[in-house]
């Protein structure tokens, strides 16, 4: 398949700008797999579609605040430089997306601080650059006064509160985007589903260029995925072995949870514990060994994510639906409304095309 076959159109001003409030309030489009028929309903109604003894598999990453900028410090120069940190490769080297990247050539010294300086000492694959920084203390708290939130380029208005750009449910530092399904999730919203019988696991992968490197090549198959660390530990193998073993549906909470549970699968469904480096790339074609659900955002049009999406719902299914979406309005990408593809659906309160916006 092509790449513009995952094309969509939408107009700049479906693109949410701001995270509503409550965080469970967004709306939530529920989409029979099988069939592709459609739900409209709101998230904090999401428990009417899980049973007991369903299983949601988050991602506890944690956003950092991941972009920095900064000016040379080895000569006089009015440019203004901005660095995203994307991975950790030991105690004072981080691989980074520079800008102006064509400037930001090896030797350059940039300081984004009285407190933090950095050396571009190498230039990898797809312009990534290593940054070795300089600094006194612990590096994680210069971070925190330095350092900003890494909202995505499509986002123009500034977030007021940080934590919103994080799940209620986010444990380890790392990440330099969101996984923005989980953060309709409110800790009301994990009891009262837990109440109902509903089980948590937990996976990690820290976001990286994997989940939002644009896609280039004209033949999907032809896009080489940026490798992102993951860790399952031996405590959540267990819950998740039991569910399977059980027959119980996993359902994954955004992309990237679904990304390490089909990476640590095997061929029977069942997961095994441990770390490394993923660059699993799930298309159309793709056989999935261990997810019965996913729970996620709208996606980039002509990105990895909408062929995830289109690989475990149907291409025509997902791509059917989105157009129903746009001429509903639902609300975009990272701070937008969400989707729960599922094989059934336990309830049906289907509202009709004409259903005010703002009942929803």
């Amino acid at each position: 398949m092509k790449t513009s076959d995952f094309y969509y159109d939408l107009s700049e001003g479906l693109i949410a700008q701001t995270p509503v409030e409550p965080r469970d309030s967004a709306r939530l489009l529920v989409m029979n797999k099988e069939s592709g028929e459609l739900t409209h309903t709101i998230f904090n109604k999401i428990g009417d579609f899980l049973k007991e003894g369903d299983l949601l598999v988050v991602n506890n990453t944690k956003v950092i605040p991941a972009r920095l900028y900064g000016y040379r410090a080895d000569k006089e120069s009015v440019t203004k430089y901005e660095a995203l940190l994307l991975r950790r490769v030991n105690f004072t080297d981080w691989e980074c997306i520079m800008r102006p990247a064509r400037k930001a050539t090896v030797g350059a010294r940039l300081k984004f601080s009285d407190e933090l300086f950095a050396e571009v000492v190498g230039i990898g694959e797809s312009g990534i650059r290593t940054l070795r920084f300089e600094f006194d203390g612990v590096f994680e708290d210069i971070l925190s006064r330095v350092g900003n939130v890494p909202l995505p380029p499509y986002i123009h208005e500034k977030l007021k509160d940080p934590s919103r750009y994080n799940t209620v449910y986010s444990k380890i530092d790392g990440s330099a985007a969101a996984p923005t399904a989980g953060l309709h999730f409110t800790p009301e919203l994990i009891e009262s589903l837990k109440n109902k019988g509903v089980e948590f696991a937990e996976v990690l992968l820290h976001v990286g260029l994997g989940t939002f490197r644009p896609v280039k090549a004209e033949e999907i198959t032809d896009h080489k995925m940026h490798s992102e660390y993951y860790e399952l530990s031996e405590e959540n193998e267990k819950i998740i072995n039991k569910a399977v073993k059980e027959g119980r549906r996993v359902i994954a909470v955004g992309t990237t949870s679904g990304r390490v549970l089909e990476t640590v699968a095997d061929e029977n469904g069942f997961v095994h514990a441990g770390h490394g480096e993923t660059q699993i790339f799930i298309y159309p074609g793709y056989k999935f060994k261990i997810l019965k659900g996913m729970i996620t955002n709208f996606h980039l049009p002509e990105s990895t994510l909408i062929m995830y999406v289109c690989a475990f719902a149907g291409y025509e299914n997902v791509m059917n639906m989105y157009k129903t979406a746009v001429d509903m309005k639902y609300r975009f990408f990272s701070f937008g409304d969400a989707i729960f593809f599922t094989l059934y659906i336990f309830v049906i309160s289907i509202r009709s095309l004409s259903t005010p916006e703002s009942a929803l």
